[in-house]
C-alpha cells in the first residue's frame, strides 16, 4: 500500500481530531507537505500539538519526517505551469489530465457546497434586486476578471450593478455603500489586503457582504461575521505555485449559481425582458 493508502485505511482508528488532520491531507497531500504546521492546524481546526500527534500516530517520527516522506510520494507537477501534468506529456495527455483535474474539482465542490449559505447569498441578491439596491462584484486579478463575468451576468437581470478590479476605486465605491446593499467579494486565497479593506468598509456601512473564497483565510473568517456570507470555495490548487485554472472554473460556477438563484427569485417578470434581450442579440449575428 502507498503511503496515503495507508492513512486513509487507519482513518477510521484515529481520534476525531486527528482524522481531521488526516482528511485534511487526502484531500490535497501536495499542499499539506508545504504549508506550514500552523496553517495547518488552521484548516484543520485542532491545534498544533494535534498535527504533530497524527504524524506520529500513523508511524512517522513527527511533522519533519512526515512531511519528507509525504513529498517523495506525491507528484508536483509542473510548478507555475499545472499541478497534474509532468515535463514530457503530450497534448493528448493534456486533455486527459487537465479535463479529469477540472471535473474532479467540480465534483468535489458539488459534493461539499453548503446549501444553506448559498440560501442566503441568493436570498440577499434578490432582494437587493428588488429594492433597487447596488450589486457590486470585488476582485483583483485573475478574480476581477471573474468579477468583471459576474457583472456581464447580474446585469441582465435588470438589477444595479457594477464590478471593480482597481483597490483605489472598490474603497470609494464600498464607502458609498449602505444597508440592502451587497458587495459580492471575490479571492482566490482570501489574502488580498485591497479586498479585505474593501470588505470592511462595505460591513461597516451595513451593507452584507458575500466572500467567495478558500475556508480558513482572513478573508473567510470576516465572511463568518454576523449578517455576512461566505462561501467556501476550497481546491488542491496552491496559489503560491500555479496558474489560477481549477480555482477560476470554481469561482464561475458559483457565480452561475448565484445568477441563476437570483433569477429565478426575480420570478416570471423578468423572462420577458430575457427574451427581447436575446431577441435584440440576433441582429448582430452577421454569419448565417
Amino acid at each position: 500500500m502507498s503511503m496515503l493508502e495507508r492513512i486513509k485505511a487507519a482513518l477510521p482508528a484515529l481520534p476525531p481530531a486527528e482524522q481531521r488532520v488526516a482528511k485534511l491531507l487526502l484531500a490535497d497531500p501536495r499542499a499539506f507537505a508545504n504549508l506550514p504546521v500552523s496553517e495547518l492546524s488552521e484548516r484543520a481546526h485542532v491545534s498544533k500539538p494535534t498535527v504533530v500527534r497524527f504524524c506520529r500516530s500513523v508511524g512517522y517520527d513527527g511533522l519533519a519526517d512526515f512531511k519528507l516522506k509525504l513529498a517523495g510520494s506525491v507528484n508536483e507537477g509542473v510548478p507555475f505551469v499545472h499541478r497534474s501534468v509532468d515535463e514530457d506529456d503530450k497534448p493528448a495527455d493534456l486533455i486527459v489530465k487537465v479535463v479529469d483535474n477540472a471535473v474532479a474539482a467540480l465534483l468535489h465542490y458539488r459534493n461539499d457546497a453548503a446549501s444553506h449559505a448559498f440560501e442566503r447569498a441568493i436570498a440577499a441578491l434578490a432582494e437587493s434586486g428588488r429594492q433597487g439596491k447596488r450589486i457590486e462584484f470585488y476582485g483583483v486579478g485573475n478574480s476581477g476578471i471573474v468579477a468583471q463575468d459576474a457583472q456581464h451576468k447580474f446585469f441582465r437581470l435588470g438589477v444595479n450593478t457594477i464590478a471593480c478590479s482597481d483597490g483605489h476605486v472598490q474603497l470609494m465605491s464600498a464607502t458609498m455603500l449602505g444597508p440592502g446593499d451587497c458587495a459580492v467579494i471575490i479571492s482566490n486565497s482570501g489574502r488580498s489586503r485591497d479586498l479585505i479593506d474593501a470588505a470592511e468598509i462595505a460591513r461597516k456601512k451595513g451593507a452584507t457582504t458575500i466572500i467567495i473564497t478558500a475556508s480558513g483565510s482572513p478573508l473567510a473568517q470576516m465572511g463568518q461575521q454576523p449578517g455576512q456570507v461566505l462561501l467556501a470555495v476550497d481546491h488542491p490548487e496552491d496559489y503560491d505555485r500555479y496558474s489560477p485554472m481549477v480555482s477560476r472554473l470554481l469561482h464561475l460556477m458559483v457565480v452561475d449559481i448565484l445568477t441563476t438563484g437570483v433569477a429565478l427569485r426575480l420570478g416570471q417578470k423578468l423572462r420577458p425582458l430575457l427574451q427581447e434581450i436575446k431577441r435584440n442579440l440576433r441582429s448582430k449575428r452577421y454569419a448565417t
